[in-house]
């Protein structure tokens, strides 16, 4: 199980409390959820990007925050897609099969920790 979740869990990005507080509950979901079912094989892990250039990003208003963000980054680009996508792959791939209840962040170092 891949659940999605968000890099603003992290800072606790102002303005945003709903959209924190319902990644937060992912984050906490994952964790809970991976003690519940790891004995019978099945791992439970979240990616949580930070901005992405996705079709919703760019038709609302969060649009815009990418002039914010990006300076603030380690790998000072727009996230895109494809950023997200291997992460995913590996985490469904036989290769993650002992990891478990973990979130990884994947944000261009953004929120490095």
């Amino acid at each position: 199980i891949i659940n999605i979740a968000s890099n603003v869990f992290v800072a606790g990005t102002p303005n945003l409390a709903h959209y924190v507080a319902s990644k937060g509950a992912v984050i906490g979901f994952t964790r809970a959820l991976a003690g519940e079912i790891g004995k019978f094989g099945i791992t439970v892990n979240a990616v949580a990007p930070g901005l992405t250039e996705s079709e919703g990003v760019m038709a609302g208003e969060h649009r815009h925050g990418f002039d914010y963000v990006v300076p603030m980054q380690a790998i000072p680009r727009r996230g895109l897609p494809e950023d997200i996508a291997p992460t995913v792959a590996f985490l469904a791939s036989e290769e993650a099969r002992w990891v478990t209840g973990s979130t990884i962040v994947v944000d261009g170092g953004h929120t490095r920790h």
